[in-house]
This record gives C-alpha cells, sequence and structure tokens, in this order.
C-alpha cells in the first residue's frame, strides 16, 4: 500500500526510499484537506545517503534537510501567504532551488535534478498565481459591497429639503382641506361680486338726469368701484397663488386661470 501511494512521486527519477521516508513524515503533518502534489529530492554527484528535499502540497511547501544521520529532520514549512516568490537556477550538475519568502533569508536547495527543479517551479508559480487572484477578487468584491450604501443612501435624504422647500408659503387664513375643490367652483363664489361694478362704470353717466341739479355726482362711484375690481382681481391672484403653492391646482391650471383673471383689467 505504501509502495503504490510514493509511485506517483517517483517519475522524475526520486530516490524510492527517500521519498517514501519523506513521504511518510509529510502524511504527519498534513491538516484537513492538503495533499502531497510533488517531491523533489537532491541528488549530488557524490553519493548522498540523506539529501535534502522539497514537497509541495496544495497548502503549504515544506524543506527537509536530515541531520545527525537520520536520527532528526529539520523542517522549513511555509504556506502560500508567507512565500513571495520561488527561483531557480539550472547549474552543470542539477539546479538551485531558492524559496524567497515576505519575511526572513531566502532559503536555497541545490542539485535538485534539472526535470525536478522545472516541475517545482510550475508547481509553485501556479500556486502563487492562484493564491493572488483570490486576493484580487476579494478586494474587488469588497470595494463593491462597500459602494452600495453610497450610490443608494443619499437620494431620499437630499429630495427632502427640496420639498420643504417649495412648501415654504406665508400662513394663510386659509384651514387646510380636507377634499381638493374645484377650480370652477372656487371662482363661481368670487364671479358675481366681480361682474356687479362694471356695468356701473358706463351705464351710471347715461342713467342720471341732467334735470336734477342738486343730486350729488356720480363720478366718484366708477372710481370706488374700480379700485374694488382691483382688490378682487388681486384677492383673486393671491387665491390662485395659495392653490397652486398648496398643490390643489398644477401648473397649467394656474398659469390658465392667471391670464383670465388679468384679461378682466
Amino acid at each position: 500500500m505504501e509502495n503504490y501511494q510514493i509511485d506517483k512521486y517517483v517519475q522524475d527519477g526520486q530516490d524510492p526510499k527517500v521519498v517514501e521516508k519523506i513521504h511518510g513524515k509529510i502524511l504527519d503533518m498534513m491538516t484537513p484537506g492538503e495533499s502531497v502534489n510533488y517531491i523533489a529530492v537532491q541528488k549530488k554527484p557524490a553519493v548522498t545517503l540523506l539529501p535534502d528535499s522539497i514537497t509541495v502540497s496544495n497548502k503549504r511547501l515544506f524543506l527537509c534537510e536530515f541531520t545527525k544521520l537520520g536520527l532528526a529532520t529539520n523542517f522549513e514549512i511555509f504556506s502560500w501567504q508567507d512565500i513571495k516568490d520561488i527561483a531557480f537556477k539550472e547549474e552543470i550538475f542539477g539546479s538551485k532551488v531558492t524559496v524567497i519568502p515576505f519575511t526572513g533569508e531566502n532559503l536555497t536547495i541545490d542539485y535538485i535534478p534539472k526535470i525536478q527543479a522545472r516541475k517545482l517551479y510550475q508547481l509553485i508559480k501556479a500556486a502563487l498565481d492562484n493564491l493572488q487572484n483570490q486576493k484580487s477578487e476579494a478586494k474587488e468584491s469588497k470595494i463593491v459591497i462597500e459602494n452600495k450604501p453610497v450610490y443608494s443612501n443619499p437620494d431620499p435624504i437630499k429630495e427632502k429639503p427640496i420639498v420643504e422647500e417649495k412648501r415654504e408659503t406665508p400662513v394663510q387664513e386659509t384651514p387646510r382641506f380636507t377634499e381638493r375643490p374645484s377650480l370652477n367652483d372656487s371662482f363661481a363664489q368670487n364671479n358675481p361680486k366681480t361682474e356687479e361694478p362694471k356695468p356701473s362704470i358706463f351705464a351710471t353717466p347715461t342713467s342720471t338726469p341732467s334735470s336734477e341739479p342738486n343730486r350729488p355726482n356720480p363720478t366718484p362711484v366708477p372710481a370706488t368701484s374700480k379700485v374694488e375690481d382691483e382688490d378682487e382681481i388681486t384677492a383673486k391672484l393671491k387665491k390662485l397663488k395659495s392653490l397652486y403653492d398648496k398643490q390643489l391646482i398644477t401648473q397649467a391650471e394656474y398659469e390658465s386661470k392667471k391670464a383670465e383673471v388679468l384679461s378682466k383689467l
């Protein structure tokens, strides 16, 4: 069963005995959902019983160094968030692989076979790029969420002062309407008063007999009636303006009735 597990890690010339020993140690340090993807083993020109190695999992990177004739093992373990970059340099006898962390010194293992070094570089670069993409997506989604209230909340706040400014009109004695009155009804109540003084302007001089010298001169009557007409027209215009300010009539109705009242001057 153990040989079956390490077969996929000895495809590029790795020493099966070293891979088996490293794989057993790495398994004891695995976290839930973590699995080994690749194991690269150092191969020096001289015979080395305990070579160094680099193991790549789907979550972390393990640099392994055997010490004290294999009785002790030193591990340098990095999560993908801790690694800034990976580099390798091909030399005559294998390649030199360097791990560059965000903090601390760079760690290098030499004499890694070239084919294994290239495979390590591909796997680690892909993992770092995937992590960077996840960070970028998370940052973009955070910006979108933070910007939503900025464009949605101020709209109702800005509308309130505009509505209040339109309704700021002088206080009238007219009570608040519970039912919107008809525009024709409001003018029907005022028209009988305006129609009565007009005939008196033209009819009074003709109806006054010339044979009555002691009768008072009727000329002041038209002047008084004219003043009353102007007061009535002014009252109508104010009434119209009040109805319009209270939004009881439309602007078109206001302009139409205003022109009708002014035409009587």
